[in-house]
């Protein structure tokens, strides 16, 4: 496994939209203020040219010009790390536009993304052997005051956070306060944390951290870019830690889609599930719900699943280190993650 170099104080962050960019409210100003504060800090900032486009179907631009722009950013020099603009729907369409090989000679650099960006978080670990950050875009960097999970974030970029832990509540999915007119509003916490584990008791085990969105991650299974088997038998003495997470999927979609990873032998050699709380917050369907969705279907491996973890879109969640060496420790309701570079 490739580890980048961490960013140095006065480095260059570079700034790239393989996905949505920063073209509208409050997206825009929150990313003029996350500029502005990298900058009152000692950084530069590096953006590419899409950052601020609004041309694509699903993403920022065209696929040819996203796939150009992502990975003429990573092979650069002129930039020590990248930062997705933001998610968006259809990242999946520059694949064929990315080149792989040019990302796997060129040094490593940190990747952080999350959401659509899971088809190159992923793709960097499976395909290229290189870690990358599966934590917040662009614009969470330019809300005020930071919360915990975005100075985690810019802690693992530099290398002073390395071990991660849950956070005291989340903000539901209507429940934010970041609007048009107020783009620049930390998190809305109103809920408790509270951690679901199966088997209901505490747990500590450790593997190679691999996932992201589960939506995009069924749409890459089975594509001439998913090289997951490969993967997992070459860590097998490792051992895998899944962390998955569901954004737009409802609760017979997760479950289709966790049968699907399945059955391609993807959780082969798996020491444990990471699920973050799904979008789709505590919407049962026919007697189905987020727990059982999961639980049917990987409880035959016989390893901890902790469910509701600060995973995902229903802020916050703890930077993950896709490709490290990670321990998790569950103790009653507090999780830590502990990620080796190793």
């Amino acid at each position: 496994m490739r580890y980048p170099k961490n960013l140095q104080k006065g480095g260059i962050i570079g700034f790239v939209a393989p996905s949505f960019g920063c073209a509208t409210e409050p997206y825009k100003s929150a990313f003029l203020n996350a500029q502005k504060k990298f900058k009152e800090m000692g950084y530069q900032c590096q953006l590419g040219p899409n950052c601020y486009a609004s041309e694509g179907i699903g993403i920022s631009n065209t696929p040819e010009k996203c796939g150009k722009e992502l990975t003429e950013g990573y092979v650069s020099g002129e930039n020590d790390c990248l930062i997705s603009c933001g998610g968006g729907e259809m990242m999946c369409e520059i694949l064929e536009h990315v080149d792989f090989e040019a990302i796997r000679k060129a040094p490593a650099k940190w990747y952080l993304g999350y959401s659509d960006n899971t088809n190159f978080t992923y793709l960097l670990t499976t395909l290229c052997d290189t870690a990358s950050i599966y934590g917040p875009c662009a614009g969470d960097f330019g809300m005020e005051p930071w919360h915990p999970s975005v100075k985690d974030s810019f802690g693992v970029l530099t290398g002073e956070v390395r071990t991660v832990r849950n956070y005291d509540g989340w903000e539901r999915i209507d429940g934010g306060l970041k609007t048009e007119e107020d783009p620049l509003q930390p998190y809305h916490i109103t809920e408790p944390f509270m951690l679901k584990k199966y088997p209901d008791q505490d747990a500590d085990f450790s593997g190679r951290l691999l996932g992201g969105c589960l939506d995009c991650l069924v749409n890459l299974k089975g594509t001439e870019f998913d090289k997951t088997v490969e993967f997992v038998e070459k860590y097998k003495e490792d051992g895998i830690i899944w962390f998955l997470e569901a954004c737009e999927l409802n609760v017979f979609s997760i479950r289709r889609a966790v049968w699907q990873l399945d059955h391609a032998g993807w959780f082969k050699y798996t020491k444990g599930f990471l699920i973050g709380r799904p979008m789709l917050f505590d919407q049962p369907m026919m007697g189905l719900d987020q727990y059982r969705a999961v639980t049917d279907i990987l409880g035959k491996y016989q390893v901890p699943i902790i469910m509701d973890a600060d995973l995902g879109h229903l802020h916050p969640a703890m930077p993950i280190i896709t490709g490290s060496l990670g321990r998790v420790q569950v103790r009653d309701n507090s999780i830590s993650i502990c990620m080796e570079c190793r």
